[in-house]
């Protein structure tokens, strides 16, 4: 059974108190919603899990989402409710759905292999996972600043081998571009735009600094500002300020068919 917190979140992290600033920095990017989209295929209907406040889910197919955080739902749309369930008891009969999707949520699962074998249970077409492969993380020039929230983060997030093996089938791995002004406001998402992430609320939208303490944001804070107003930043990193896209760890990986 899987163990779930006070609002219902069954993770490692807090979304009742993530779910308090969620709503201000945390928009689906229109790039990252036509990737994952691009992917579903012609697929008519879909089963989002783990699906938060609703980002990236396509409008023009029929969406049933599932979420456990009440916090979570609270912050979805009128008229497009969630099912309180976890991604390892998916309340839904075998082959239920044309496709699914999970984005920015199987490293908040507990028992991931579980989680993904519900996936393609209850799915006849492809598994569209939006993640962060763990293995790049580390080349964000955050880890010059705060390296224990990438180290953090490097190890919530499965591999994508784990992922793969999961899921079964035929499964490609999609690299998956960060627009420079990108709506979704997770650590990569400010490549270009430092001083974004020196709002605490910023932060705590991104679970990955809920487990790092005062000290370690306090270090960056002053760490950044001081680099930020005499240059340090921008000589190692300002060529950053003019791309129009990153490509960092932001990976879709894709299960077309079932064994």
């Amino acid at each position: 059974m899987i163990t779930r917190m006070a609002d219902g979140s069954a993770g490692d992290a807090d979304y009742g108190e993530i779910g308090k600033v969620y709503r201000g920095f945390r928009h689906p990017e229109p790039l990252i919603a036509r990737a994952v989209a691009d992917v579903l295929g012609d697929a008519e209907t879909v089963v989002n899990v783990g699906a938060g406040a609703g980002s990236y889910e396509p409008a023009d197919r029929a969406v049933t989402a599932v979420e456990p955080s009440a916090s979570m739902r609270a912050l979805r749309p009128a008229g497009r409710p969630a099912v309180n369930a976890t991604a390892e008891d998916l309340p839904f009969d075998d082959g239920s759905f044309d496709a699914a999707m999970a984005t920015f949520t199987v490293h908040q699962w507990p028992d991931l292999a579980r989680g993904l074998s519900e996936l393609r249970r209850v799915t006849t077409g492809p598994v569209a996972i939006l993640t962060c492969d763990p293995d790049l993380v580390r080349g964000f020039w955050l880890y010059e600043y705060a390296p224990e929230v990438l180290d953090t983060e490097a190890r919530r997030y499965p591999s994508v081998t784990e992922l793969a093996e999961g899921l079964g089938g035929e499964v490609e791995t999609i690299s998956v571009p960060i627009p420079k002004d990108c709506a979704d406001g997770f650590n990569e998402a400010y490549f270009g735009r430092p001083e974004l992430l020196l709002d605490p609320a910023a932060r705590q939208a991104c679970s990955a600094w809920s487990f790092v303490g005062k000290g370690v944001h306090d270090r960056f804070e002053a760490t950044l500002k001081r680099d930020l107003a005499d240059g340090t930043w921008d000589a190692g990193h300002g060529h950053l300020r003019q791309r129009q896209a990153y490509d960092g760890s932001l990976v879709l990986v894709v299960s077309r068919t079932a064994d």
